[in-house]
């Protein structure tokens, strides 16, 4: 079958430019004029709908024109109201094209085109999410494992968070990457200066007695709530980068 007029078939139903129509007919009426008498009667949203075309003027800037797109029983009724040769050309040309829109080959062609383009959408969508969780993974897990408590923790006990969520550590290992990083003095286990002021540990100081009765300062070193979110988000971003 021969093209008479271009149909867009991007969108869900059969469509065709108003200018290309108005061409093919052979109007000589001014686009504008024309379109508003032969679109009397007719709905904007259900039978047509406003676009810009654009086009490329003498001096080959680019310009926009209004253009509708219309369904194919509007331009169908246009057609036959058109009253000439190339009217019917025209309409004879869109019910056969109807036909074969119609057949079952289409149909199923069109399904798994649609099916298709879901697939793809999903795809995309899934891609988005999944940055998404890796960004959020770290927050998500600490609000999960520790509930944002701001309540401090032994650093053995949050070195098993960790190694619950995913990081290859243990104590022995967060101890020393503390220590590498410079957040605990080496050698020790206590914090250093700029941890503390950053306020990701605090020291419980308490005395006890000895079996001889004499008392013994124990210092113990706690990573605050602030220190937790902070540690945990570090080292499972680390871990999954």
């Amino acid at each position: 079958m021969n093209e008479i007029i271009r149909v867009n078939y991007e969108t869900e139903q059969p469509t065709v430019s108003a200018r290309e129509l108005y061409a093919a007919l052979g109007i000589e009426k001014r686009f504008s004029a024309w379109f508003e008498t032969n679109s009397q009667g007719f709905l904007e949203g259900e039978d047509f709908t406003s676009v810009l075309s654009g086009t490329v003027v003498n001096n080959g800037a680019h310009r926009d024109l209004q253009d509708y797109l219309l369904t194919m029983d509007m331009a169908k009724h246009i057609c036959l109201m058109s009253r000439t040769d190339k009217g019917r050309q025209c309409r004879q040309y869109f019910i056969d094209l109807e036909k074969v829109w119609n057949t079952p080959e289409q149909v199923m062609a069109r399904a798994l085109k649609m099916a298709n383009r879901s697939i793809a959408r999903l795809k995309a969508d899934n891609a988005v999410l999944l940055a998404e969780n890796r960004r959020m993974k770290p927050k998500e897990i600490f609000a999960d494992a520790v509930s944002a408590s701001d309540n401090a923790m032994l650093v053995r006990d949050v070195a098993k968070i960790l190694r619950q969520n995913g990081a290859p550590i243990g104590e022995k290992r967060f101890y020393q990457w503390l220590r590498e990083n410079g957040y605990i003095c080496k050698g020790s286990t206590v914090p250093t200066q700029r941890a503390m002021e950053l306020g990701l540990f605090e020291i419980v100081v308490r005395t006890v007695e000895r079996g001889d009765g004499l008392p013994i300062e124990t210092k113990t070193t706690r990573i605050t709530g602030k220190g937790q979110q902070y540690f945990i988000n570090k080292i499972l971003s680390r871990e999954m980068e």
